[in-house]
């Protein structure tokens, strides 16, 4: 590939990379208009499915495109990924009912799984075919902080917009130009090396991953709400779970080419990592989602102007990212700094109230960004730096799947501690009546639904306190030089094509 070429290649993949952190963050500004327009008496209560759908279909599918870029090359794989999220698209746009758009989110989600990860595998190739130019690097790590800050801000911003001057549908049309583009230019530009390296691929070890995921989501989802916890369904359900789990693990011990390599976890670095990531993906969909709900649902605002209040996050998230880099902490400094201020600006969102000031909310958003803008990435870089050169790929992978994994429960473990919280402070019925209600019985629903958020938060609070306990166990990893086979890998950049890619040909 000339240079003019490879440029042209570098800037699709960011456009890629920006579009699939809109698409995670454009739903949450427009939930309500959603909920109005296809189900008003009981879609407030599906919103965690609908978040969760997409969610949990990326993390089905994960695993296995490392493995397929390495069968079928990146181009390929990357192609199809971006075709199929364009599908899903299309379909979500012109969905009827709240369990169609559930069901096309999850079409979406299985082209979105690869819109990130296939992308970082596009990019640490045409890194490797070329030498770095001096301070290469630096610009990277920065030029790849600011997508993800500028996605986090406009996914919202974009959304609310669209729902306000347009129609919701828009939200997911607007992704077909954009990816038609990215297919027609990614289809001339791109020309990748393919070794043509034949791995088997675990679709069974998959398959059961996701039939666990899905079962552990029932379990959180429907476990006393709908079902009583000693009830028939979920008693099967977490008895499936408990045999799903099983057949996964003797899967991945026994596959040739498994999802998600046991002897991963024999590394402290990578168990506690993996852990981590977990945990801040649970409690990540829960700052996103539930600040939007309580801005427009208890506080009357406009979804364009409550999508204002992601500026701060993102600003935060970004700077964060850019400051670590400048600074060239270690990895784990920035982990716990991270989590320490991710669990104090949850804390303090806790203390939420009916009339409390939108500059406090907009000043514990900008902290909350600051304490992920840290975690985010540098979690990648110690599980990469721990990991076995030649498993460099599913490590990075597993990372990527436990974080999505935690953000699917986190969904349905929020929605659920809001809904069971509002049934017992609440005034009677499910919080998508709220709209409907006047004076002091609307004021008395309006003030049991702070109520719920602030316990979701405090929840929230409790999940990053976890993980501060764990990342203060980490055991940052010698790095050798030079780089065996069994060796750690060099750290990469906490940002794709920001630091040295894999190996050719591995699975990133």
């Amino acid at each position: 590939m000339s240079a003019g070429r490879r440029k042209a290649g570098f800037a699709l993949c960011l456009v890629t990379m920006l579009l699939a952190v809109l698409d995670q963050n454009i739903v949450s500004a427009v939930t309500v208009p959603i909920v109005e327009d296809l189900d008003p008496a009981h879609g407030i209560d599906r919103i965690p499915w609908l978040i969760s759908a997409f969610a949990l279909a990326s993390t089905a599918v994960l695993p296995l495109y490392g493995k397929l870029c390495d069968t079928l090359g990146a181009k390929r794989v990357f192609l199809g990924a971006v075709a199929v999220f364009l599908v899903g698209s299309a379909l979500c746009g012109a969905a009827g009912s709240m369990e169609q758009l559930i069901a096309f989110r999850a079409v979406q989600g299985i082209g979105g799984g690869g819109l990130m990860s296939v992308t970082m595998v596009v990019i640490a190739q045409l890194k490797q075919s070329v030498e770095e130019e001096k301070g290469e690097k630096n610009k990277g790590s920065a030029v790849g902080g600011l997508v993800a800050g500028t996605g986090m801000a406009l996914g919202p911003l974009l959304g609310a917009f669209l729902a306000d001057h347009a129609d919701w549908r828009w939200i997911f049309y607007v992704n077909l130009p954009i990816g038609i583009a990215v297919l027609i230019g990614a289809a001339i530009t791109l020309d990748l090396p393919h070794h043509g390296v034949r791995r088997r691929i675990d679709f069974l070890g998959a398959a059961l991953a996701a039939a666990f995921s899905t079962a552990l989501l029932l379990v959180t989802e429907w476990g006393g709400r709908d079902y009583g916890w000693g009830s028939p369904v979920i008693l099967g359900l977490s008895g499936g779970c408990a045999v799903l789990l099983a057949l996964f693990l003797w899967r991945q011990a026994t596959a040739a080419e498994p999802v998600l390599p046991l002897s991963l976890f024999r590394s402290p670095v990578l168990r506690i990592g993996f852990a981590v990531q977990g945990l801040v993906g649970l409690a990540l969909i829960g700052s996103i989602v539930y600040v939007m709900l309580y801005l427009q649902v208890a506080r009357g605002i406009a979804p364009t102007s409550a999508s204002l209040f992601m500026l701060p996050m993102a600003l935060g998230m970004a700077a964060a990212g850019l400051v670590t880099a400048r600074l060239g902490r270690s990895p784990k400094a920035s982990v716990i700094s991270g989590a320490l201020c991710a669990g104090a600006a949850m804390g303090l969102l806790a203390l939420t109230e009916t009339d409390t000031g939108l500059w406090v909310v907009r000043a514990e958003m900008l902290l909350l960004g600051a304490g992920f803008g840290q975690l985010l990435g540098q979690l990648i870089v110690l599980v990469q730096q721990a990991a076995p050169r030649r498993q460099l790929g599913v490590a990075t992978t597993g990372v990527r799947f436990f974080q999505t994994l935690g953000t699917s429960l986190g969904s349905a473990l929020f929605g659920t501690v809001l809904a069971r919280v509002y049934a017992t402070e609440g005034p009677g019925g499910s919080a998508s009546g709220i709209a409907s209600l006047r004076g002091a019985e609307r004021a008395d629903a309006v003030g049991a639904f702070v109520t719920s958020v602030d316990v979701v938060f405090a929840v929230a609070a409790g999940v990053m306190g976890v993980a501060l306990l764990l990342a203060m166990r980490l055991r940052v990893p010698a790095v050798a030089s030079p780089v065996t086979e069994e060796s750690p890998s060099p750290a990469l950049s906490p940002f794709p094509g920001a630091g040295p890619g894999p190996e050719r040909g591995s699975a990133a």
